[in-house]
């Protein structure tokens, strides 16, 4: 029998190859088809710190503009200084992503340079499911997800809104995967 991944011929009869551990009798990754089952972004309550900041900014900026109109520039700057936080704060969400798949688990970060980290469903070792008092109030909570490949974790999703349901689709997907 032929591994697909790595060609190697095996044993009829072996259900790894003993060359690279790609499971035998799988169809080829080529010919199996992924789909996407979650795209996760960290919560706006991850950056409520900074939300607060720029609506203070803006309150701000309008009662100086309201209170002594002479002060209007000053007002003005405090004012688009709040909407370009709020900007910021839209455009920081958008940098760290976490796509499920039928088959991996994606990690992407970054705008302009990014990293991305992978990681086979099947490879996933444990998940475990971390939330704080504050955390358990608003629904988030952190997922540490660890690789049989490492020690230590592989992929942390922070501040992620229902983090049970998140990782109960990793678990459903992962069992699926390994079926």
């Amino acid at each position: 029998m032929r591994c697909p991944q790595c060609g190697f011929d095996a044993l009829a009869q072996s259900a790894f190859c003993s060359r690279c551990g790609a499971r035998l009798g799988q169809p080829k990754p080529a010919e199996v088809r992924e789909y996407a089952l979650a795209l996760i972004r960290p919560s706006y309550w991850h950056y409520a710190h900074l939300l607060v900041v720029g609506g203070l900014m803006v309150i701000f900026g309008a009662a100086i503009i309201y209170g002594n109109p002479s002060n209007g520039l000053a007002g003005l700057a405090l004012i688009l200084a709040g909407f370009f936080i709020w900007g910021l704060v839209a455009l920081a969400r958008r940098t760290v992503t976490w796509r499920i798949t039928s088959d991996r688990l994606i990690e992407k970060r970054g705008l302009l340079a990014t990293t991305r980290r992978e990681v086979e469903l099947s490879d996933i070792r444990s998940i475990e499911v971390s939330r704080g008092l504050i955390q358990r109030l608003i629904r988030l909570g952190d997922i540490v997800i660890a690789s049989a490949a490492s020690a230590d974790y592989l992929i942390r999703m922070v501040d992620v809104y229902d983090p049970d349901a998140v990782a109960e689709t990793v678990r459903k997907a992962r069992l699926r995967r390994l079926a």
